[in-house]
């Protein structure tokens, strides 16, 4: 490890201006201060590991070291590395990508949705450590609070250890904070993606002010009984989770299964 301090860069998926994106800088600014910041102009939820690529790149300066990028979180992880790196200031590379602090928790299903997953898959992809961090919040409440202390206290403790530890390449790490509001300290726990009950998802029919049809998507305020390792029983259990996801989605028992049945197969043989 150099003797400088960790070049690192954030993104999100809610936009330059969202309050998580403040919180990440703060835990950001507890590790190092070489910090960049490269986010989406507009609000990305939802943007999945998509890429821009039938309309141009709108890149704006908002101060040093601080972009914004008319484009999704996976564009702007690009344009962080592979354009504002070369052009502005110090070009040695980014040590770590951390993106977030998303507004609601990605675990289970979401990860395969979610913009701020899709941040540190792309630095993955790049070749840097990465990880994505998220807070949950009681979405049972009609206004919900969002909060943000939790992920403010135990970010960069959780960062600093993960660092120490270390992480193969083609991996990331998400982790997820409870809604915590003090009190009991929340435990840790290494767990694997849960999975949502598909009845849970839910397509709102309404209509606009001149009669029109439009559709909202959205998720039923429906708690399912996630099993035990899971991060979904992690968070509703109150434990911060810190799930490693893996770029590679080969299943590897069914690829063995059909490599083996399927040794012999000829296709003139099939009806």
């Amino acid at each position: 490890m150099s003797d400088k301090p960790l070049k690192i860069l954030l993104t999100n998926d809610d936009g330059i201006h969202a309050p998580g994106l403040e919180v990440l800088e703060e835990i950001a600014s507890e590790l190092s201060d070489d910090i960049w910041v490269v986010a989406p102009d507009t609000e990305q939820s939802g943007a999945s590991h998509s890429l821009t690529l039938h309309l141009p790149l709108r890149l704006r300066e908002f101060g040093e070291k601080r972009f914004s990028v008319l484009g999704t979180p996976t564009d702007c992880v690009m344009m962080g590395v592979k354009h504002i790196v070369e052009n502005y200031g110090d070009r040695r590379p980014f040590d770590l990508v951390l993106s977030g602090v998303n507004r609601g928790g990605n675990i289970a299903d979401d990860v395969t949705y979610s913009g701020t997953v899709a941040g540190a898959m792309e630095g993955t992809v790049l070749g840097i450590p990465s990880i994505a961090l998220s807070q949950s919040y009681a979405w049972e409440e009609e206004r919900p609070y969002i909060p943000w202390e939790c992920a403010r206290k135990f970010g960069a403790p959780i960062i600093r250890h993960l660092l120490r530890q270390g992480w193969p390449a083609h991996v990331l790490m998400n982790v997820n904070f409870p809604d915590f509001r003090g009190g009991v300290m929340p435990q840790v726990e290494i767990t694997r993606q849960g999975a949502r009950d598909e009845s849970l998802t839910r397509i709102e029919h309404r209509l606009d002010t001149r009669g029109g049809d439009y559709f909202w998507l959205g998720f039923e305020k429906i708690r399912s009984d996630p099993p035990t390792g899971t991060d979904l029983r992690a968070i509703y259990d109150g434990r911060i989770s810190i799930t490693p996801l893996h770029l590679n989605l080969t299943e590897q028992s069914t690829l063995t299964d059909l490599q083996s049945s399927l040794a012999d197969l000829h296709l003139e043989d099939v009806n």
